[in-house]
């Protein structure tokens, strides 16, 4: 479960996006630019990624981001992944290293997996059923096991457990032999093979990885290892020589190499790109920054641009707690009185994003398409917002306090939010808090005020299961790290949520879930702003970017020409 990050903060991170196609030019976008670049990727060559920021932790039971989950994807393998950008379904979850998807038991409780022959870390050693029990156990580590929780939370492992280098083996996961690994859940969960698919359940050798050994160190098993790491500076990658390509469907392994330049300045960035010189014909990065996208209307650029709708919804938390807005009459007037055209501009306009009107955004499985609180162009029903409030006894209006990052797009998110509710006499305080405390701040019951700008992205796309339960199950309110900033804690809908967890059939899972949006809206729990677009400008050699989803995929990138740049 991801909490979106401020647009500068992107570049380079959290795209994860590259699929190839072999066409001759980009495929044209019904809302501008491309939905990919064209060409047809061929091996060799060294693909340069930059970046802002540097990557969390290249150790994946530490890790738990956008940006470094698509460069986890370089130099690990799970049991299960996410099916490449280029699949006909890329919400599809698939076999890695395990021969097939999990085998369940009637009651739901076991999960049997069998590894694929062949399949080996980087030093030529197999990779054994141990070896993924021992590097998803790590997940139980106090110091190390703060990245994906759902292993945590599924496996029915004692609670006492401390993780391998503390308590030894997990009892919760079986290896009768070298290729079978058998998990124990606490509780059905039909999802089971995405949670495989996330950084946690990465094998490692067993006895490795303990303290802080892999954080400038790393035990590959994907197609590229560590060649050279400065934090804050460099990553570079060469092959794995003992990567087979031939178990590994969903990874092309197309460069030869690849080079992280981190620490750069997201406008540099954007230049380098623009001008394309060099071997910045071969690079990448993340969406470009708004004050850019004006540049790149000319038809040379045009040819690069790719603008690819994300799964992240950037939305508003109402808090239900506080007083006002514990009448739901109240969070309704503000929805219908927010105006989304308005903050949508702040954000950069539609190149930028899309104005949403549900939770879960359209690419993301369980979307359904409603609007409760509709208006003329988008720019709020005032009449009837006013008629609410005068119905909950606030005929003229109330104060309240929104919080926002210190980001010059969440800012005049803010302030436009601000100007929305002042024509129905609601007075909004802005309370600015520092970008690097902020979720921090606002996940705090205690320090939350009224209302939050803030944006979600959903862990897996293949449902909406990391989507409204983290969000809205009350019980999952915590004093701390608290995810459903609104607080809502309505019995019904965490029924419901228990209920279509329990689903085996994702299809009709789904379908609940998209309901189940629409029940939550009804209460009114966050105004819905948008859906972030993001733009990208891949160097003039960098072959058959598309964007699905939003995030990039590494696995399958390449250059039009090896022998360029």
């Amino acid at each position: 479960m991801r909490r979106t990050k401020p647009p500068v903060a992107l570049v380079g991170l959290t795209v994860s996006v590259l699929a190839l196609q072999a066409c001759s030019g980009g495929a044209s976008n019904s809302t501008g630019g491309n939905s990919a670049s064209g060409g047809t990727a061929v091996k060799g060559g060294t693909v340069t990624v930059l970046q802002t920021t540097d990557f969390s932790y290249l150790d994946p039971t530490r890790g738990f981001d956008g940006g470094v989950n698509a460069f986890y994807r370089l130099v690990y393998r799970t049991l299960i992944t996410k099916a490449a950008n280029d699949a006909a379904d890329p919400n599809k979850m698939v076999p890695d290293l395990a021969e097939g998807l999990g085998e369940v038991s009637s009651d739901g409780l076991t999960w049997t997996y069998k590894l694929k022959d062949g399949v080996k870390f980087d030093t030529g050693a197999a990779i054994t059923a141990k070896d993924v029990k021992f590097g998803i156990s790590r997940a139980w580590d106090p110091e190390i096991g703060i990245g994906a929780p759902y292993l945590r939370q599924l496996l029915d492992t004692p609670e006492n457990y401390q993780g391998p280098y503390k308590s030894g083996e997990n009892p919760a996961i079986e290896t009768p032999d070298d290729k079978t690994i058998v998990f124990k859940l606490k509780a059905p969960f039909p999802e089971f093979d995405a949670v495989l698919s996330m950084p946690s359940a990465v094998p490692f050798p067993v006895g490795t990885g303990a303290g802080n050994e892999f954080i400038n160190d790393i035990v590959a098993s994907g197609p590229y290892d560590l060649d050279s790491f400065t934090p804050g500076s460099t990553i570079k990658l060469k092959r794995n020589p003992n990567w087979d390509g031939a178990t590994d469907t969903e990874r092309k392994a197309y460069p030869d190499a690849w080079n992280f330049q981190i620490g750069i300045d997201g406008a540099t960035i954007d230049e380098r790109l623009i001008a394309g010189q060099g071997a910045d014909v071969n690079a990448m990065a993340g969406s470009v920054q708004t004050a850019t996208i004006a540049r790149l209307q000319t038809p040379q650029l045009q040819e690069r641009v790719v603008k690819a709708p994300s799964t992240c919804l950037t939305y508003v938390g109402l808090n239900t707690t506080k007083k006002n807005l514990s009448d739901v009459r109240v969070r309704q007037a503000i929805n219908l009185a927010t105006d989304k055209t308005s903050l949508l501009n702040a954000t950069g306009g539609t190149q930028f994003a899309t104005i949403a009107s549900t939770i879960i955004p359209s690419n993301v499985s369980g979307h359904a398409a409603y609007d409760l609180y509709p208006s003329a162009d988008n720019t709020g029903d005032i009449e009837k917002a006013k008629q609410l409030l005068t119905e909950a006894g606030l005929p003229n209006g109330f104060s309240m306090t929104l919080d926002i990052r210190t980001r010059p797009v969440a800012q005049a998110q803010g302030e436009a939010l601000q100007q929305s509710l002042k024509r129905v006499g609601i007075d909004v305080k802005l309370n600015v808090i520092d970008a690097a405390t902020y979720y921090e701040t606002i996940g705090t019951p205690s320090q939350q005020n009224d209302a939050a700008i803030t944006g979600w992205c959903p862990d897996w796309a293949s449902s909406a299961s990391t989507f409204l339960p983290p969000l809205f199950d009350g019980r999952q309110i915590t004093d701390k790290g608290n995810q459903n900033l609104a607080q809502l804690n309505d019995a019904t809908i965490n029924s419901e949520i228990d209920r279509i967890k329990a689903i085996s059939d994702l299809t009709e899972a789904n379908k609940a879930w998209g309901e189940l949006d629409k029940k939550i809206m009804e209460l009114a729990p966050i105004i819905p702003v948008n859906v972030e677009n993001r733009i990208y400008l891949p160097g003039s050699n960098v072959a058959g970017l598309v964007a699905p989803q939003g995030d990039q995929d590494y696995g399958i990138i390449g250059l039009k020409d090896a022998s360029k740049g």
